[in-house]
């Protein structure tokens, strides 16, 4: 008598490893799931009988299960939609389309189920997966769930597979096909008995030749022996050789009197007969049907694995530099390497199809919505690149945060990315020239880096101006109308029906009036509704746009006679020096940017309290300009790692770095051991310090290290060197050996460690290595660097050799990051403003204290009696000297901090204390960048950007 094979017991084997497993894995990661859709058409009985299985199992074993129904009325492409939208959900790891369709509309149900992602294809039905199996490709494809569940059989009956004769008859594309194909490969020989039953004349001629051909011939020398033709008991004891495996995946209703119903299940073996012949045998029902839902689930569970495991490796393609000496222009270096298409970057970083917006081929846009993917996954370390006191020589801050990631990408081997500040067009086209890097270490494509982008700028340009607009006009309806006209405007009846909207309600709020009926306020609660009344002198928000212009630093208002005389004086500021920029820096989510927008104070009104951008209805409208622009930008290397390029906020009038939502979304994709290199604006007191004490406070991310920059020509300068105008001849001592203007420079050096060391990070020192450097120079500055507390001091050579100028610098990185985190802030948000002022003056410039203007002194007191005394400190100070004289080079000493002025920026969350006269629109030079900039007529090449 055979052996039974019980599918029941071997399927619940299954399960129970799939709900371990499961467990297992949510033990390590909080974050893994396993997610299976069932696509399911009309509403066949049937169909719900299976569905309901199916979906029990899965909330048996741990798996998510979602059933996506579909009137029979939904037309194919409807269909063929919600598959394609179930591919791009990160959530479901498997896609079953369950059949038959029940639908009064033509569907081809063939080329519904083989939409399905082939990553996602749990039933193994595709073409891709088919293919796969068919070329003995197992690693790659999805097996289909019933062959795979009579494999498990199988090999639960203890029969060596290889080597073995097995026959499998029926050839369909479900279960016979399949099967003889995952038989071959597991290297069985295998024979596939075709049968085609149409007629009861077929039938009698067909059961001939099987019986006297095929299955005496094949059928009796069968080891294993798989039957799927949906024939009742067709095969009998007689054709079963003694001993063999018999796996019966046939279910079929037959007549019984005997049953109460009149009918019972049976195979497509004629079980008693078989089982006395048979060395091992599965019983119909309790056979292969069980097998089927496990080796579903299983399948589900795998690709889910997988899919984790998947997205926390990096195959990042790593691209060849083609080095040459001298070293060409940026452009020209740019030009010579082609960057990979993004697409293919979005796939080897671990992002999600679903998760980008492709810009062309070369940029793409980052969804927020990741951050909730990969919210259980641990940040990797967080490197800020800082620099010493900058000076016209140039530092080369970018260029080393560039090459940097190139070196930790490609000689260190780790996940990288790179954080960095998108630049105006202001310096593009103005004096300045790009800001992608320089030489071997940059950003890719360059042009596109330096010029629009995806257009953030203009969004913020777009944003702040409507502002100012609305800010002028209910300045001017409120001085031309009466309360009454006032209300019924802002408030219509639209079809006898008056209400509110949601930003008024916000202002009602805040007004302390807790009605939300328009007709029931009284007069008085009225006038305090409709009536900002803005002191006009009281005024901070300025119009921007993206464009050095001079004559816009003053302008007039109001000229035109429809206005009434309204005129004010106002000016136009450089659009990345628009608050609206610093709260995109800042933002950590779309709620968050809505709720930092609305809080935008942009004027005081008559009895000194602030007005807000919500206060003039217009938060909603600047969220939905922005929505775009809170994305970040993705692009690469000349090496081939991702770079986010988002942000550009002044460094003085602002906080001077890249964007928040940037950093925590690379921090989340590069993972645990992987490392985001972020760049801190001007010198590390103003740009570093603003890090720590701003950014890392509305960010909560822990920086692990700094990276300082120096070069051994801008330390000459401030050691006493001559002053180096943009343009004019260098002195020759730049090119020259001079040990003791190295030294002396090195002060700037020694503070700027001391200031980073305050806020318990270790530091590494760059040396951006020139030509005209000499080894004895270079030492003399790794010698004092280490000596005045840092952790290590390099010496690199990125811009002529891209990473492998830096692989010493990454290695000294990884190990300064691996130092356990003692960070702190410099300050806490409880002291007064002038406290905090003080504190930074002292502590990180070196002053002797702070003088404070009869203005500012009024401000302080303005701000912190409407409640923004908590805030950080973003002083706005010239960025050439540690003190406020930008001639004053080196670490001066025996000075005080003047603050001429005090402002806020609210909604960006921040007071910014104005030290001496600090221009918000940039002037044109008398000979601009543009002069070279021009495009190439033939390629359309950018030409001339630096």
């Amino acid at each position: 008598m055979a052996r039974l094979i019980s599918g029941k017991e071997v399927s619940r084997e299954v399960l129970d490893g799939i709900k371990a497993g499961i467990a297992a894995a949510r033990g390590k990661h909080a974050d893994f799931s396993a997610g299976l859709a069932i696509v399911q058409v009309g509403d066949l009985a049937e169909s719900n009988v299976y569905i309901g299985k199916k979906i029990q199992s899965c909330k048996d074993v741990g798996i998510d299960a979602r059933l996506v129904k579909l009137s029979k009325s939904s037309t194919q492409s409807q269909v063929l939609e919600t598959v394609n939208s179930l591919n791009a959900d990160s959530s479901i790891h498997g896609i079953i389309v369950q059949l038959p369709l029940d639908t009064n509309q033509t569907i081809d149900s063939h080329l519904v189920t083989n939409s399905i992602s082939a990553e996602k294809d749990v039933d193994g039905l595709t073409s891709l997966n088919a293919g796969h199996l068919a070329q003995g490709d197992l690693a790659r494809c999805i097996p289909p769930c019933t062959p795979n569940g009579c494999m498990e059989l199988i090999k639960k009956s203890g029969v060596t597979i290889a080597g073995a004769k097995a026959v499998v008859i029926g050839r369909s594309k479900i279960v016979g096909a399949p099967m003889a194909a995952l038989l071959t490969w597991h290297n069985a020989s295998v024979t596939v008995v075709i049968v085609r039953l149409k007629t009861w004349l077929k039938l009698l001629v067909l059961i001939f030749l099987l019986i006297y051909n095929t299955f005496l011939l094949n059928c009796s020398e069968a080891d294993i022996l798989v039957v799927a033709i949906g024939r009742g008991e067709m095969v009998t004891g007689d054709f079963i050789k003694p001993g063999a495996v018999v796996i019966d995946c046939g279910i079929n209703s037959i007549e019984d009197a005997t049953r109460k119903s009149g009918r019972r299940l049976v195979g497509d073996v004629h079980f008693e007969s078989a089982s006395n012949v048979a060395g091992a045998i599965t019983p119909v029902p309790g056979g292969v049907g069980p097998m089927t839902v496990a080796m579903l689930l299983r399948n589900t569970y795998d690709i889910a694995l997988r899919a984790y495991e998947e997205q926390n490796k990096w195959r990042v393609s790593l691209m060849p530099l083609h080095l040459k000496s001298p070293v060409p222009s940026d452009i020209d270096v740019a030009k010579a390497h082609t960057p990979k298409d993004i697409s293919q970057l979005v796939g080897e970083i671990g992002l999600l199809p679903s998760e980008v917006e492709l810009y062309g081929k070369k940029k793409a846009k980052v969804m927020l919505n990741i951050l909730k993917r990969l919210s259980n996954r641990k940040n990797g370390r967080y490197v800020v690149v800082a620099g010493i006191t900058p000076t016209p020589l140039g530092e080369g801050k970018s260029t080393t945060t560039i090459g940097l990631v190139q070196a930790l990408g490609t000689h260190a081997k780790r996940n990288v990315f790179a954080c960095v500040r998108q630049p105006s067009q202001g310096p593009t086209f103005g004096i300045k020239g790009g800001a992608a890097g320089g030489g071997y270490s940059q950003v890719i494509p360059m042009d596109e880096f330096n010029l629009h982008l995806t257009g953030d700028i203009h969004a913020i340009t777009a944003a702040n101006n409507l502002l100012a607009a609305q800010l002028d006009a209910r300045m001017f309806h409120e001085s031309t109308q009466t309360d009454s006209a006032l209300y019924n405007r802002l408030v219509p009846s639209k079809k006898g029906v008056r209400k509110f909207s949601d930003i008024q309600l916000r202002r009602l709020t805040r007004l302390g009036i807790d009605k939300t009926d328009p007709s029931s306020l009284s007069e008085e609660e009225i006038t305090k509704f409709v009536r900002l009344d803005i002191d006009p002198s009281t005024i901070t928000w300025q119009r921007v746009i993206d464009t050095n212009d001079r004559f816009l630093r003053k302008i007039t208002v109001g000229q035109s006679p429809t206005e009434q005389g309204k005129t004010r004086e106002t000016q136009f500021d450089i659009t990345v020096a628009s608050e609206i920029m610093a709260v995109l820096a800042l933002t950590t989510s779309l709620e968050d940017m809505r709720e930092r927008l609305g809080k935008m104070v942009v004027a005081s009104d008559k009895n000194g309290g602030p007005v807000s951008a919500d206060d003039l209805g217009v938060t909603g409208a600047l969220t939905v300009l922005m929505k775009d622009a809170i994305k970040p930008n993705l692009m690469q290397t000349l090496e081939g790692q991702p770079v986010f390029v988002h942000a550009g906020p002044f460094a003085n009038i602002a906080h001077g770095n890249s964007s928040i939502i940037a950093d925590k979304i690379a921090l989340k994709l590069v993972g645990e051991d992987g490392f985001v290199v972020t760049e801190a604006g001007f010198g590390a007191d103003i740009g570093m310090e603003k890090f720590f004490n701003i950014k890392c406070r509305y960010s909560d991310l822990v920086p692990n290290a700094v990276v300082l920059v120096a070069t051994v020509r801008a330390l000459k300068m401030h050691g006493g060197g001559p002053t180096v105008t943009a343009g004019a001849p260098i002195a020759a001592v730049y090119g020259e050996e001079n040990l003791e203007l190295v030294e002396k420079g090195c002060s700037n050096l020694a503070k700027q460690i001391e200031n980073a060391n305050k806020f318990g990070i270790p530091v590494v020192v760059a040396i951006n290595k020139f030509s005209s450097d000499s080894v004895n120079e270079l030492e003399l500055v790794k010698k004092i660097a280490k000596s005045s507390g840092a952790f290590n001091a390099v010496i690199c050579s990125h811009w002529a050799e891209g990473g492998a100028g830096a692989a010493e610098l990454a290695s000294a990185v990884i190990e300064a990051t691996a130092q356990p985190s003692e960070f702190k802030f410099l300050y806490p948000l409880d002291l007064s403003l002038e406290e905090k002022i003080t504190t930074i003056a002292k502590e990180i410039y070196g002053a002797d204290g702070i003088t404070l203007s009869e203005e500012a002194q009024k401000k302080i007191e303005s701000y912190t009696r409407q409640g923004f005394g908590h805030l950080p400190i973003c002083m706005a100070k010239t960025h050439l000297s540690l003190s406020a004289n930008p001639s004053l080079k080196g670490r001066p000493t025996g000075f005080t901090i003047p603050i001429r002025d005090v402002r806020a920026s609210v909604g960006a969350g921040f007071i910014y204390p104005l030290v001496g006269t600090m221009s918000t629109m940039p002037g044109l030079s008398t000979r601009p960048c543009f002069y070279d900039i021009d495009i190439d007529l033939e390629t359309e090449e950018v030409l001339g950007l630096m």
